[in-house]
């Protein structure tokens, strides 16, 4: 989401444990009041693009579920699709897969880019800490991947992906669960993900020691990024954990990917962090081709508010472009 303190509402003290604005309010009194993208929209047609969307359930026990979408298919098409598993953002504690702020982007996507999504649901903090969310999009790749053994059938992955071909890609907090599961491959050795590769739009990573832009921003916004990490993970180690800090992860160089995009724009509070893990990941020994590109004059995930605007159209492009270049 769009950071914006200064119209925010001022939250009283005496009945607040946790002011994460925009995000949410925790009140003392357990109440969790969520600010932020809990707007939902039910699948359907999107008749600019010819993109369908539907919802899947991949664990009753948890309720773990997805939304997927499917480019319209050329009947002559021979060959299958790329396939995006996707992680929204939200800073781990809003948004959903459904979400009326990621329908319009991810049709756009599977328009754009000729692609299968698979949007992931996964369960958020505080109910849900962390490792909650990485443990539920685990799941949901594996369960996503095993269709191309044939031991499940959602006829939309089935019968349309190319499962050589599966890219990771999130924003903002969906984007530090894509550098997450790549780890987990990378450590792993996990054989039956095939990840071809990673996009990482505006992640949020962050540290102990404020850089670049972060010393001059506003302290109450910097406050914020610290304070989520904490209440979404609260067993973490600080915020030099390597979930949150992946400069001081030792075992960044098996990274299980050979293709990184990273993407940040220049009004973005967390530009620096992805600048950084480009350079951080760059100097690890990881063995891969990566690259970055920056939006200037843009803030925090402005593709999802602005779909078309000139820097998100190139965005689509260099995104599609990643998901169908063959390597």
């Amino acid at each position: 989401m769009s950071f914006s303190f200064s119209s925010l509402p001022i939250a009283q003290p005496q009945e607040i444990l946790h002011d994460l604005l925009p995000f949410m309010l925790i009140h003392k009194n357990g109440r969790i009041e969520r600010l932020a993208l809990e707007e939902t929209i039910p699948p359907s047609t999107d008749h600019s693009t010819g993109v369908r969307s539907k919802d899947v359930q991949i664990s009753p026990e948890t309720g773990l579920s997805a939304r997927l979408f499917l480019p319209e298919i050329n009947t002559s098409q021979k060959h299958k699709l790329p396939l995006v598993i996707y992680f929204h953002g939200g800073g781990f504690v809003v948004g959903r897969a459904s979400g009326t702020l990621f329908q319009p982007f991810l049709n756009r996507l599977a328009f754009e880019a000729n692609v299968v999504v698979v949007s992931v649901d996964y369960r958020r903090a505080p109910e849900h800490p962390l490792p909650t969310a990485y443990d539920d999009s685990w799941d949901a790749i594996k369960w996503v991947v095993s269709h191309a053994t044939g031991n499940v059938h959602e006829p939309w992955l089935t019968d349309f992906v190319d499962f050589e071909r599966v890219f990771f890609g999130g924003e903002s907090a969906g984007a530090n669960i894509v550098h997450q599961m790549a780890m987990r491959i990378g450590l792993e050795h996990d054989e039956l993900v095939k990840l071809s590769g990673i996009v990482l739009i505006h992640p949020y990573f962050w540290g102990e020691t404020l850089i670049g832009g972060e010393v001059v921003a506003d302290v109450r916004e910097t406050n914020v990024m610290g304070n989520l990490w904490r209440v979404s993970n609260p067993g973490t180690t600080g915020l030099d954990d390597p979930m949150i800090n992946p400069g001081s992860d030792a075992n960044l160089w098996k990274l299980g990917c050979k293709r990184v995009l990273v993407t940040v724009a220049e009004k973005d509070l967390l530009r620096d962090r992805g600048w950084y893990y480009h350079e951080v990941l760059g100097k690890s020994g990881w063995n891969g081709d990566m690259d970055i590109i920056e939006a200037k004059g843009e803030g925090h995930v402005f593709h999802l508010y602005t779909p078309f605007c000139e820097n998100a159209l190139t965005l689509f492009k260099t995104l599609s472009s990643f998901f169908n270049e063959i390597k």
